[in-house]
């Protein structure tokens, strides 16, 4: 025995190289460790140390349920306790209680067991409160392996932490047969190539953890019509044909290191002569084909003996000895292991087996124990466990393939991605059985998106007439891979009829199979593959659509009208993506808890009732959320689509951009005097000040008047008859508030006292509203259109900004808006669904200074637009050179901070922004809680909006406790990268 034991150490000594970590496994010698020497005296020692039915026990892998109660894991325990088995392969249940049994269960083995799942795209195959990563199908569809590797990284991770050393994946098969029951999803594709290289770098990420690989379904399972768990599936191909295709990835993988190999039951006749005669138990598949012909020195495991491709074949006990005399090392999940044991026992007595045979495989198997290392065996550690196994980083790797894989298959006219938003009357089309909601939400993030719901054809089309675009989502249920992925039939004719008459883009969340039920894409504008119907899958998709990012993917599979290898580059339009972690954007987690605790200090503070909050970085929206209620009653609470009156911020997101457009027209020039501006000025005390003085607050004007004090009785403090009116009449159209109207008379003299009014001695840096109520004059008179009409027609509508504008009411349902103040001085209700600023409601709501309604989504999108330089969506609104010109301090030299409508950094100590931003950056601020800033520097957006004011105007907990700027200083702070 001394002998064998040397000859043995000679053979790993001599194909044993230099590594740097034990993780690391050589090539062809995947089960040598780094420190080789010190593992085959451990693996010598142990061995020496079993009985023969001990060492006969290690061949055996049983399957445990973590959720099937005490007689099963009773059952379990005593197969580790008097039989000695050498490994566990854990099915359903949770992680929890399968770390407890993995503990207890291996405390109570004599030789620490070696612990397999079957993890294809993660724990979640199998375990509850686990990860689900997407499916090597969604993989296949992405250019390029580094998907594969992280996911495959991460998966290993995961294995790592819960205890478990071998996950059986990844599947190479290579699935040519669209039909096939149990493979599809689980495969990369039809592509051998593409096959291999996924699979090969899910492998390498995999086992860059201790995770230890298996490739599957040897010699190849992807094309059978037949389920090898339910009956024994031929493959009629020729042995040349076997050995060009499904042989092809291991061959390759086998080079770069593959740990283990798992043996498919498939009656193959080219390959094995006898009649029906299972792969999995064949010397010439196992033995001759594997480990001569391929040199596989890894461990091989059988497939589960227990399912009737095997099972049907032999009687309990005899197919595991067929199996192991066969050249399988681990038998998995045999159906009588006692009886197994004493077959073996039995063919060693008798010569049929021999001693070297047995030393063999298990010497391989403690091997793989001291590579995991089961050499210095730790317990799991319980604590945090399920959160260890769902991180921010998971959902960072899965975005970033799901991004890569989703398939443009069609883009007629180039209609994708959807631009000219202010053209498209967009509804959505649900088909499937499951839910397509987060995609619809989704979908609304960018544009007004109606959801169109018919229990008929006809009715549906008469409801869709008013659309010019429909996007149709086919929505299956995600929970594993062979769920059903088909159109029904009425669905297709659906499908049909809608294209017929529409322009439509259709979205399949399921598997790339679906394709060839559909015979003509003649009427479809888009097609768009996106594999999986995921949160993700859905979120990513829909920005897709709307070119927040590239278009990548490649269909995996050929089917229908579509091959392998087809898809359609399509490049984003710089519009905003959603849905991204801190950490994908160079941002430290931990700011989304800091922002969350400051909400609630917020709150709690009564600085304001409810808020919204955004953060961009590189584009991408890594923060979105709501906090709070509408109002102290806690009736409604905060959704991201409610409105609230952002004030003041309304002079960059309304005034400014129109006269941003006439300067870049060359029909305003920021030199230009007040008198050019052609709205009665010329001979006042204002003629000579220039639209850049004004619009930098640098005009000695004052800084407000409170105009609305002039239209109240001096004594009661009540509104004037000759200025208002309880409802609309004659002279008197003009909506301030809830059943009060003004006259175009306050117009005049609204404009008259600004005239009038005296300038401030000095020349220097004074806020005012004053300049925006002459630039709004002007602009209205220029089109001779209000500002309302002016911004939805030329900004929000194109940049998709549906959830802003001025008089709210007429746009939204009134418990979609947030109220501010109750307002005992003027208006003397709750002001609600109305401009907060007395001046714009005295203007009818429409305010060059205030008066516009925005979500923090909206508000991003203008501030975004602006950072990249003017553009947004595809279109060009402002060139770089006109952003730059009212991006600049021009007055700095005199204690001016501000740019030419844009509010910049403090030149000193105290000011707008945390102190922490780049000159470069730009935002304003809001009376009501309303904030804005970007950063070009950094690629940050910043939106904070809230109702301060509510319900009274001097509560100033927030400008006190610096709370928006606080929060920014926590994004800057939060900067890693």
């Amino acid at each position: 025995m001394k002998f064998k034991n040397a000859s043995l150490l000679l053979v790993v000594l001599a194909f044993a190289k230099a590594y740097t970590s034990q993780a690391q496994l050589t090539n062809n010698k995947p089960l040598i460790a780094a420190d080789s020497i010190a593992q085959m005296h451990w693996v010598d020692s142990v061995y020496n140390s079993l009985s023969q039915k001990e060492r006969i026990g290690q061949l055996f892998m049983v399957d445990m349920f973590s959720n099937k109660g005490k007689a099963h894991e009773d059952h379990v325990r005593n197969l580790v306790e008097k039989h000695k088995i050498g490994g566990v392969i854990f099915s359903k249940g949770g992680p929890v209680e399968q770390a407890y049994l993995t503990n207890e269960l291996q405390a109570k083995s004599k030789t620490k067991m070696l612990i397999a799942m079957d993890a294809e795209w993660g724990l979640s195959m199998r375990l509850e409160d686990t990860y689900a990563f997407p499916w090597n199908m969604t993989l296949g569809a992405t250019p390029g392996n580094t998907s594969s590797y992280e996911v495959g990284q991460r998966i290993g991770e995961h294995c790592k932490r819960l205890g478990v050393h071998i996950n059986f994946a990844p599947d190479v098969d290579i699935n040519t047969n669209p039909k096939n029951p149990i493979i599809g999803n689980r495969s990369f594709g039809e592509d051998m190539y593409n096959v291999t290289d996924k699979a090969g770098a899910f492998m390498k990420g995999m086992q860059s953890t201790g995770t230890l690989a298996c490739a599957k379904h040897f010699p190849g399972h992807g094309d059978t019509d037949q389920d090898s768990h339910k009956t024994l599936p031929t493959v009629d191909f020729s042995a040349e044909r076997i050995d060009s295709v499904e042989l092809y990835p291991y061959r390759k993988l086998i080079k770069e290191g593959m740990a283990s190999v798992m043996i498919a039951h498939l009656n193959i006749p080219s390959l094995e002569p006898r009649a029906g005669y299972p792969t999995s138990i064949s010397h010439k598949v196992v033995t001759d084909i594997l480990k001569t012909k391929l040199g596989f020195n890894g461990l091989i495991f059988t497939d589960a003996l227990n399912m009737k491709g095997a099972s049907n074949f032999s009687a309990p006990g005899e197919i595991d000895l067929a199996a192991f005399k066969a050249g399988n090392d681990v038998l998995l999940i045999s159906e009588n292991i006692p009886k197994s044991i004493a077959k073996i026992t039995e063919a060693i007595a008798s010569g049929d087996v021999t001693e070297e045979r047995l030393a063999y495989s298990v010497k391989k198997i403690l091997m793989s124990k001291y590579v995991v290392g089961l050499h210095e065996y730790k317990p799991i550690v319980i604590s945090n466990l399920v959160k260890d196994l769902n991180t921010e980083q998971d959902d960072v790797v899965y975005e970033n393939a799901i991004s890569k894989a989703i398939t443009v298959l069609k883009n007629k006219n180039n209609i994708l991605p959807l631009q000219n938003l202010e053209t498209k009357k967009i509804a959505y089309v649900e088909l499937g059985d499951d839910s397509g909601d987060v995609f619809f939400k989704e979908l609304n993030r960018y544009t007004n998106v109606d959801k169109v719901v018919a229990d008929k054809l006809n009715v549906l089309l008469t409801m869709l007439e008013k659309y010019n675009t429909v996007i149709i989502g086919l929505h299956r249920s995600n929970a594993n891979p062979w769920k059903s992925y088909r159109l029904k039939q009425h669905e297709l004719t659906w499908l049909y009829e809608i294209a017929r008459k529409h322009d439509v883009v259709f979205d399949g969340f399921v598997r790339p199979y679906m394709l060839d039920q559909i015979k003509t894409t003649e009427n479809f504008e888009g097609i768009v593959m996106s594999y999986q119907n995921s949160k993700m899958s859905q979120e990513v998709s829909a920005q897709i659509i709307f070119g927040a990012r590239d278009a990548v993917g490649t269909l995996p599979v050929s089917s229908g009208l579509f091959n392998v290898n087809d898809g359609i580059k399509v490049k984003n339009v710089k519009r905003l993506s959603y849905g991204h972690n801190p950490s994908s954007v160079g941002l430290d987690s931990r700011m989304v808890a800091k922002i969350d605790s400051i909400a609630k200090y917020t709150i709690d503070g009564k600085g304001a009732p409810g808020m919204q909050i955004l953060v961009a970085r590189h584009g991408k929206v890594i923060l979105d959320k709501t906090y709070g209620y509408h109002t102290y009653n806690k009736k409604s609470k905060v959704n991201e689509s409610d409105v609230y009156d952002i004030a003041s911020v309304t002079k960059i997101l309304g005034t400014l951009p129109l006269v941003m457009e006439l300067e870049e027209s060359h029909v305003v020039s920021l030199d230009d005097s007040i008198s050019k501006l052609d709205i009665d000025l010329t001979s006042s005390n204002k003629e000579q000040i220039t639209v850049k003085q004004m619009l930098s607050h640098y005009g000695r004007f004052k800084p407000w008047i409170p105009f609305y004090i002039y239209t109240l009785d001096s004594l009661t403090k009540l509104p004037l008859s000759k200025y208002y009116s309880n409802g609309p009449q004659q002279g008197f159209d003009i909506q301030v508030a809830n059943g009060m109207y003004t006259n175009i008379q306050v117009q005049d003299t609204i404009f008259n006292r600004i005239k009038t009014s005296d300038l401030r001695k000095k020349l220097e840096y004074k806020y005012s509203d004053l300049p925006y109520y002459l630039m709004k004059k002007y602009i209205e008179k220029h089109y001779n259109k209000n500002l309302d009409e002016l911004t939805q027609n030329h900004f929000y509508e194109s940049l998709g900004m549906n959830r802003t504008g001025y008089l709210p009411r007429d746009k939204f349902p009134l418990n979609q808006i947030v109220p501010t103040e109750n307002d005992t001085l003027f208006r003397r209700q709750l002001v609600h669904g109305y401009v907060h600023d007395q001046g714009a409601a005295m203007q009818g709501g429409i305010g060059g200074h205030a008066g516009l309604f925005s979500t923090a989504n909206d508000v991003a999108k203008m501030m975004q637009m602006y950072m990249q330089g003017g553009t947004y969506g595809g279109r060009q609104y402002f060139t770089p050179e006109t952003i730059d010109k009212f991006n600049t301090c021009y007055y700095c030299e005199n204690d001016v901070r501000r740019g030419v409508g844009f509010d910049k950094p403090q030149l000193k100590v105290s000011g707008p922004t945390c102190g922490c931003v780049g000159k470069s950056s730009f935002g304003h601020s809001g009376f009501t809680g309303a904030y804005t800033w970007a950063d070009p520097e950094e690629e940050i957006v910043y939106v904070f909006l809230s109702n301060r004011v509510h319900p009274d105007a001097g509560n100033r907990f927030i400008i006190k406790e610096n709370i928006r700027t606080n929060i920014q200083q926590i994004i800057y702070d939060s900067i890693i990268d």
